[in-house]
């Protein structure tokens, strides 16, 4: 799993470029606008917002922005376009499972968008089912241990209703069930720890190792993905060990 923390850190490099687009806090606002439509405006009450409120704060999204995307959800704003999300299921080149999320206002663009880059990429769409049973969705967390004691850590996580906690290096991780999302936060919150990534994801149940080349031509497929404007996350059962991350990073 550390991996794919440390790949994320890899991406937030990236994330200034996109946020000078204006990329990150659309899709930020279209999270939050279809979790207030989904469950209602109150964050204490509908765990989706809650978390999507969490991300869009973690990236300095501002306040009355986050404001407008909960009231054009309820309905208090009228600007707002029809806006609904989907799943798409494919695979890129090496037969490495993925699974796209995205929300937008153009579902036929969204598809042929991504229909586009897998092919280009020599990947393909999957039909629905085919590639989501490969995967399961949890609750995820990531912060440097720093000062903070190791065994408290792991008592504050599995108190809160933690599959696992791994340390690697000076990372700590923390997995659990999406129900267990809001307690675990809380926690943190309550112990001053402020995590660097805290969201609900799709995890792997089995993951392919691949070469350091095969995994380049995959990471390439995924970053393409991200660029679009109506994905908001891919997910796949690629590994990353420390091998290729050592080699990613040098690269």
């Amino acid at each position: 799993m550390s991996g794919h923390s440390h790949w994320s850190t890899i991406r937030r490099k990236k994330g200034a470029a996109d946020a000078k687009r204006g990329q990150v806090f659309t899709r930020l606002a279209r999270e939050i606008t279809i979790a207030a439509r989904d469950g209602g405006g109150d964050p204490s009450a509908n765990l989706r917002l809650g978390y999507a409120i969490d991300r869009a704060r973690s990236q300095n999204m501002p306040k009355d922005s986050i404001e407008r995307a909960i009231k054009r959800g309820t309905g208090e704003l009228k600007d707002a376009v029809a806006i609904e999300e989907m799943t798409y299921e494919g695979y890129a080149p090496n037969a490495i499972a993925l699974m796209v999320s995205c929300v937008t206002d153009n579902r036929n663009r969204a598809v042929a968008d991504i229909r586009h880059i897998l092919n280009r990429y020599g990947g393909n769409l999957a039909e629905s089912g085919s590639v989501a049973w490969q995967f399961k969705r949890i609750s995820y967390f990531a912060f440097p241990l720093d000062a903070h004691d190791p065994d408290e850590i792991f008592e504050l996580a599995v108190e809160s209703g933690a599959d696992d906690v791994l340390f690697d290096n000076n990372l700590v991780e923390i997995i659990a069930e999406v129900e267990s999302y809001k307690v675990i936060n809380d926690r943190l919150k309550d112990a001053n720890i402020e995590p660097q990534e805290a969201e609900l994801r799709m995890t792997p149940k089995n993951e392919v190792e691949l070469s350091v080349e095969e995994t380049i031509q995959v990471l390439k497929v995924i970053e393409a993905l991200e660029e679009l404007d109506d994905v908001q996350d891919v997910f796949s059962n690629m590994a990353l060990t420390d091998v290729i991350m050592a080699e990613l990073e040098t690269a």
